[in-house]
């Protein structure tokens, strides 16, 4: 199995969701400029969307988007969701909502011609999501003590805050602190050349 990533990138949720779940793979790093692998591929011809992440099964089979590699990595290790009849529709549930309502935010920060009233915009968008996220954190993690491959998610969207300079509301900057001390999040960081 290989993940396709570019260090830093929200394919860091999918790095660290497959070390919790003690899944063997490879990753290969994509330059998301020039659109070609650490290997020296195209990386159209493994993603035609041409951005990260990308997960290539064991049958080669190819898993794209957050939403769908971090349910699947949760069904192979069914602790990284809730727990309950319900606790894989609240995965998904929570996903999509890191998804869309915050992840996608972050667009008009990363682009260089956007306006700052775009920007300020932005930033005032995802501290009020992640303030609604803060307020209803009431354990160590989003589904109480158990990691979650939203968790994952959440952590990578935590850290874009932190260096867009989005105020990370208390429990939060806690909640960054206990991630960071587990181990699929330390090993990943490390491959990532983040540590």
């Amino acid at each position: 199995m290989k993940l396709y990533l570019a260090p830093g990138a929200c394919s860091l949720a999918d790095h660290i969701a497959l070390h919790e779940a003690g899944l063997a793979f490879e990753h290969v790093k994509v330059d998301l400029r020039s659109h070609t692998t650490a290997d020296g591929d195209d990386y159209y011809e493994i993603n035609p969307k041409g951005y990260v992440p990308a997960l290539v099964l064991d049958d080669d089979e190819i898993l794209t988007e957050n939403i769908a590699i971090l349910t699947w990595i949760a069904d192979k290790l069914p602790s990284l969701a809730p727990e309950g009849p319900l606790g894989r529709y609240r995965l998904l549930e929570m996903l999509a909502f890191i998804s869309t309502e915050i992840h996608k935010q972050f667009k008009p920060l990363f682009r260089p011609d956007s306006t700052e009233e775009a920007r300020a915009a932005a930033r005032e968008t995802v501290a009020r999501r992640l303030a609604y996220l803060a307020g209803n954190l009431e354990d160590d993690f989003l589904f109480g003590d158990n990691f979650t491959t939203a968790d994952a998610y959440l952590f990578v969207m935590l850290l874009w805050s932190g260096r867009m300079g989005i105020t990370i509301p208390e429990a939060l900057a806690a909640y960054v602190e206990r991630a960071r001390e587990r181990p699929s999040v330390r090993l990943a960081l490390q491959d990532e050349g983040l540590a």
